[in-house]
């Protein structure tokens, strides 16, 4: 229900801010007003860190606590995440300057950390981890400044800035771990237009972090928690010792500044990319290169099967055409069942799902109903889409399967809902148990893994086969010409007719055009980025559908010209060539993007990429079948048949 109240939210909320050209999206749900000296709470989502893909909850790490812990009620995205977003107890008010404030209530007692807290602390700053806080939902970031490579006396006027989301834990200085545990809160505010008689009403719309470590004997603490900080250049870092306890100071400040930047657009800041010029680029080109090959192969396969088609329909010449070989001549086998049919037309189904999700969620995340904002909100709607998608995959899966001659329907259709999500949950499960082993909160927790296997076998196996049965009741497709009883010997085939070749030949196209977008893909998921251009997706994602079908087209009359008829598992694995470029790319980004050495970390982006690659073959794979099913039976029914 609360799901549901989410959705509701977001259409009543009209407002749709347009982010440059990119696409549209809802900046927040509704936006909270704060008078002077409201309490704006600041909570903890979690650690990250890109090296070890391994998120962690707040409190893993011994930070300061308040006197009761409460966590947020999360969506099912969220827990998927390893969001754990919990109260901190940071004490901020709007508008409310604080010059520096100890954290725990024990000014003259330092916080003292165990051998073991140290050790555990040291390993975080080596591994590199991320704190992430959000306050009124926006995530803190730290900002970085620097000159771009412009003229000498353009670079005295302004410096380039960019966001880094959240802080780091510390810094290594040779062996040496250093903690940053003073935070330099500076929160910006827009001031609403009230009427004249009424308090003015502020909004948080920026939300900035600068981190710093000040050792415990520079930090001067009074007994009302107050503390003064030592000026910039006379302080030492705060050390960690991992082979002693530590004894140190958790300190803040806030700072308030007053923006011009409205509610609506608060998380641009957030949301702008250095390289966005890049990407328009790119994707211009990648239109222009393949509508241009598009056309060309189009052009071609036209002339040539109207030569075709005219030359087989000249009666007068029935002698010569006998003669000819070409692809009228396996007309008696071309709609010949395949080999495992049941199994083939239950991944066409699992693929058709797959389409009718991403394109919903692409289409859905362009309007702006899934913003950054709605943190979970994306994975969330994907996982309700796949399993209300059933209905349609069944649909598509029990119809095919009635065609290729199958009787078994009931057997078919829970083999079309168990098939793929069967693999997927068996991979993630095996994942999920070495993330438990490390303690990580991104190891899905036992209820919310009961609840997906009641979501699978009580939403989508009952809607798989509700569609099943009206796709095997449905009148089975009508194939222009019937099959002889005595299979058509095949001839030998020239090797570049290889089923491996022909892989390499067709994922080359559809990859092209969509590798750029690939780069951003990644990152997001990999580095912790924010990934919102779903506008470019979803030009990407027609692009990709346009592309499949044409090399599906081409790579299937070329099989056919051979008379090699056995074109079902064929196309279906050739159309999905893309995904081989699509791993040997991940495998590209991880040796020279990512670094990660670790076994864990390794295991679990090669795991979560063998998902993305096997849901990206049976997609294509999916897009580029029908493609040819539906040319196959065209050029069929265009020839006369004696």
């Amino acid at each position: 229900f609360s799901l549901l109240q989410e959705r509701l939210r977001y259409v009543l909320v009209s407002l749709l801010v347009l982010h440059g050209t990119d696409s549209f999206y809802v900046p927040g749900v509704a936006p909270i007003n704060f008078h002077h000296n409201d309490p704006v709470e600041i909570k903890a989502v979690k650690l990250t860190s890109s090296r070890t893909q391994l998120p962690y909850e707040y409190y893993s790490l011994p930070f300061c606590q308040p006197t009761k812990i409460t966590y947020k009620a999360e969506n099912l995205g969220e827990v998927l995440r390893g969001d754990r977003i919990v109260n901190t107890p940071f004490q901020v008010s709007m508008n409310v300057e604080k010059k520096c404030e100890v954290l725990c209530n024990f000014p003259n007692k330092p916080v003292t950390l165990t051998v073991e807290q140290s050790k555990l602390i040291a390993e975080r700053i080596r591994e590199d981890y991320y704190v992430h806080l959000i306050a009124d939902n926006l995530p803190v970031a730290t900002r970085l400044e620097f000159y771009s490579n412009r003229e000498e006396e353009e670079k005295k006027k302004e410096k380039d800035v960019q966001f880094e989301h959240g802080y780091r834990l510390g810094f290594m200085d040779g062996n040496k771990f250093y903690l940053h545990n003073h935070l330099s809160f500076i929160l910006y505010y827009h001031r609403e237009d009230v009427e004249e008689n009424q308090d003015p009403t502020y909004r948080v719309v920026r939300f900035e972090v600068i981190p710093q470590s000040i050792k415990l004997e520079d930090l001067k603490a009074d007994e009302k928690s107050m503390c003064t900080l030592p000026e910039a250049t006379g302080s030492a870092p705060q050390e960690i010792d991992p082979s002693k306890e530590n004894q140190l100071l958790f300190t803040y400040s806030v700072h308030w500044e007053e923006s011009d930047i409205k509610w609506a657009s608060r998380w641009d800041t957030y949301l702008t990319m250095s390289d966005v010029q890049i990407h328009w680029f790119s994707i211009i080109n990648s239109v222009v290169v393949v509508f241009f090959l598009s056309g060309i192969l189009s052009m071609i396969i036209i002339r040539t099967l109207r030569k075709d088609i005219a030359n087989y329909n000249k009666e007068d010449d029935i002698e010569d055409t006998m003669e000819e070989s070409g692809w009228k001549l396996v007309h008696g086998d071309v709609f010949r069942p395949p080999q495992y049919p049941m199994i083939l037309s239950s991944l066409l189904g699992s693929g058709i799902q797959l389409f009718c999700m991403i394109l919903i969620v692409i289409f859905v995340a362009m309007l702006g109903m899934l913003s950054p904002s709605s943190r979970g909100a994306l994975m969330t709607t994907a996982c309700f889409l796949f399993m209300f998608m059933g209905v349609f995959g069944g649909f598509f899966a029990g119809r095919l399967y009635r065609t290729l001659k199958g009787h078994r329907w009931k057997k078919g259709a829970f083999c079309t809902a168990t098939l793929y999500p069967g693999v997927v949950f068996g991979i993630c499960f095996v994942l999920n148990c070495f993330i438990w082993g490390k303690h990580s909160s991104g190891a899905v927790p036992f209820p919310t893994m009961v609840a997906l296997l009641c979501m699978w076998f009580g939403i989508s196996l009952p809607l798989v086969y509700l569609g099943y049965y009206f796709g095997f009741r449905k009148q089975p497709y009508d194939n222009p010409v019937r099959t002889n009883q005595i299979p058509r010997q095949i001839p030998e085939q020239r090797w570049y007719m290889n089923k491996f070749v022909g892989i390499l030949m067709a994922g080359i196209l559809p990859f092209g055009a969509m590798f750029i977008e690939l780069f951003f893909i990644f990152s997001a998921i990999w580095e912790n980025q924010f990934y919102y251009l779903f506008g470019f997706l979803f030009l990407v994602f027609i692009i990709l559908v346009v592309s499949c079908s044409q090399i599906s087209i081409v790579m299937v009359y070329f099989q056919l010209c051979a008379e090699d008829y056995r074109w079902w598992w064929r196309t279906f694995l050739v159309s999905g060539g893309s995904a081989f470029y699509v791993l040997i790319y991940a495998i590209f980004y991880f040796v020279n993007k990512l670094d990660i050495v670790e076994f864990i970390p390794s295991l679990l982006y090669f795991g979560y990429t063998a998902l993305m690659v096997l849901s990206f073959w049976l997609l294509t794979g999916t897009i580029g079948f029908y493609a040819a099913y539906m040319f196959v039976r065209k050029i069929y029914a265009a020839v006369k048949i004696d």
